[in-house]
């Protein structure tokens, strides 16, 4: 693993942006790992732009704040602001992994705006990084009856794509300390099932 794993995790305020971030963090961190966390930037309300800065070293203390054109990893719970972080963070190496659920600024639902198509998405992305990665993760969410375990999904998903040292166990250490034990087994089967989707 690079040293400092560079990630950053983007979306519009309401989507669990932060807590994704912390939850990727302390379970690094649980692992032995030096964690630094910028928090978010950008307006943080429902519906603005989130975005947070995740450092992940073996034994160094950096900056919260990754470099322009360093980021290693792009996690997007929208996939428009994947495109936003990209054009700023991006590199040829870069891995972006994006929810395919789109949620629409106050210009496009007021017809001033165009919102891109998935496609137009992905295109643009193709030219900014080097790989890239889609998945349901709210629709399915929305299927085991809680829309917010997409972000739960997304960290499933950063599992399966390998780059990083965690597997559902860790996960799992994690989160029996941060949510009821009745919610236990459900947050389970929203991370297996974002390892399954990535890898699919």
């Amino acid at each position: 693993m690079k040293d400092p794993y560079n990630v950053i995790i983007t979306g519009v305020g309401g989507q669990g942006n932060v807590l994704a971030a912390r939850m990727l963090g302390n379970i690094m961190a649980a692992k032995g790992y030096t964690v630094t966390i910028g928090e978010t930037f950008g307006a943080s309300q429902r519906g603005g732009s989130v975005m947070s800065h995740l450092r992940i070293s073996g034994s160094t203390v950096f900056s919260p704040q990754i470099p322009k054109g360093q980021a290693d990893l792009v996690v997007s719970l929208e996939p428009a602001e994947s495109v936003r972080v990209m054009a700023g963070y991006g590199n040829p190496d870069v891995k972006v992994l994006s929810n395919t659920r789109a949620i629409y600024p106050v210009g496009v639902i007021c017809g001033e705006s165009n919102y891109p198509s998935l496609d137009e998405i992905k295109a643009s992305l193709s030219a900014l990084c080097g790989e890239m990665y889609f998945i349901d993760a709210t629709d399915e969410a929305v299927k085991l009856g809680h829309p917010i375990l997409g972000n739960v999904m997304m960290i499933g998903a950063v599992a399966g794509l390998g780059v990083l040292p965690f597997d559902d166990k860790d996960f799992e250490k994690v989160v029996a300390g941060s949510v009821a034990e009745s919610k236990i087994a459900l947050n389970m089967t929203a991370f297996r099932k974002g390892i399954e989707m990535v890898k699919g």
